[in-house]
């Protein structure tokens, strides 16, 4: 029996090692990435997407069995589900806006306008450039709905304490930070339509999977959040909890309140945002909010590393072919046109007043962890049949890997050119959030 770490005789260029070898340099990489995210015109993301394309390279070459975007859509699933749940949680730390309408709007133009319309338009061209059944053509619209809170934090606000919060930013993040619970309706919507066709499962998909999922999901998240919140804040003042240790607080919460949440059969998705604004207004100037924000940053900058550099290694001229020409056009189409154009006409009459603010949040519909999810969950539901599966996979890839192009080029430059004019025209800033 040959030992797991050592073996007779010389023993070279073992397979695991090798993989141990680029996790480590993996690592190093994103640990310069970040260090110098906000001088570099390119974000971190691309660079752990092109570590994942050299590591599918040297698996091609190697001839080694690899993960499957389809076969292995379960191990997908529940990556992307965990990077999700800490940067929802993390997200919601960061916002500091009062909960009114007025100071939300422009977020609610984003998720009652843009999503369903992008939905709706992503769905059309699903059947008319793919040809996919109505089913297959609304889960693909729905899992490319979401916009990502993990790779749209370059873009976003800033973490608990920032002093500049504006709009365009509070908006990319709130609604990055609430569309993925939200299109969770509309995927189960798409696995109704597949599984049952007609229109006999509206009621129940209404009842159980629009007003509870989504009301149940957001009132425990709350509860939840503000009591993780009150016990720290407790065992901080009582001495039963090292300062040292708050980040290991907020990878506690998160997982508390998605499992909750989830075994109440609602979306832990919202629950985990709707926590992470509870917790941040539990006591809103406290310095823990700061320290447990980093904390759930660190672990949602770890887990961004491990997907995408699972998504680069994936990649086949199989798989990219797959989608044809048609899907890559689709893909095209979402960020260029479709994204875009949604936005821009949610946002007429909307605060924000200024044509580039609305630009900049019209071209940053990041999509990512969030997509790579919501594709994987439509293949565990095994409501498509394997052709029309495989085609709504590589096309949601398509998108994302498009996505982390594209706007990991664009975020930096345009981040600071919106920003230099801000700084030159401010405006008064929304009161910060009290309990």
């Amino acid at each position: 029996m040959t030992p797991v770490a050592v073996g007779t005789g010389f023993d070279f260029l073992d397979t695991f090692d090798l993989g141990v070898l680029f996790v480590g340099i993996a690592v190093f990489a994103a640990v310069g990435a970040l260090s110098h995210q906000h001088e570099r015109a390119f974000s971190a993301s691309l660079i752990y997407l092109a570590l994942g394309a050299a590591g599918a390279i040297a698996i091609g070459g190697l001839d080694l069995d690899w993960i499957d975007p389809v076969a292995d859509a379960e191990l997908i699933e529940r990556l992307a589900e965990a990077a999700l749940v800490m940067a929802l949680f993390s997200a919601g730390l960061k916002l500091d806006r009062p909960l009114t309408f007025a100071d939300w709007s422009s977020v609610t133009r984003l998720l009652l306008l843009a999503m369903p319309l992008t939905i709706g338009a992503v769905a059309l061209l699903g059947d008319a450039l793919l040809g996919l059944s109505g089913a297959a053509a609304l889960l693909l619209g729905a899992a490319l709905a979401p916009t990502d809170p993990v790779l749209a934090g370059d873009i976003g606000v800033g973490p608990p304490g920032d002093e500049e919060e504006h709009e365009p930013n509070f908006a990319l993040t709130a609604e990055a930070g609430l569309n993925d619970g939200l299109a969770a309706p509309f995927v189960l919507a798409g696995v109704f339509a597949a599984e049952q066709g007609g229109s006999d499962w509206t009621l129940e998909w209404l009842a159980a999977d629009v007003v509870y999922g989504i009301g149940v999901g957001t009132a425990i998240g709350v509860a939840a959040g503000t009591l993780a919140a009150w016990s720290v804040k407790r065992l901080r003042s009582r001495e039963m909890l090292a300062a040292d240790f708050d980040g290991f607080h907020a990878i506690a919460s998160a997982l508390v309140i998605y499992g909750l949440v989830e075994l109440a059969g609602a979306y832990g998705f919202l629950g985990v945002f709707a926590g992470g604004l509870a917790f941040r207004r539990y006591e809103h100037d406290h310095e823990i909010n700061a320290t447990v924000h980093e904390g759930a940053e660190r672990m949602e900058k770890l887990l961004e590393l491990a997907v995408i550099l699972l998504l680069g290694s994936m990649l086949t001229t199989a798989g990219l072919a797959a989608p044809g020409w048609e899907g890559w056009l689709l893909a095209v189409l979402l960020l260029v046109l479709v994204r875009p154009a949604a936005v821009l006409a949610a946002l007429v009459g909307s605060r924000m007043d200024h044509a580039d603010e609305k630009a900049f949040v019209a071209w940053f519909g990041v999509r990512g962890v969030g997509t790579l999810y919501y594709v994987a969950l439509i293949v565990t539901a095994g409501a498509l049949d394997a052709a029309e599966q495989e085609l709504v996979v590589w096309t949601c890839v398509a998108a994302v890997l498009i996505s982390i192009v594209v706007h990991g080029m664009t975020a930096g430059p345009s981040l600071r050119r919106l920003l230099v004019r801000q700084r030159s025209a401010p405006r008064p800033r929304t009161a910060p959030a009290r309990r």
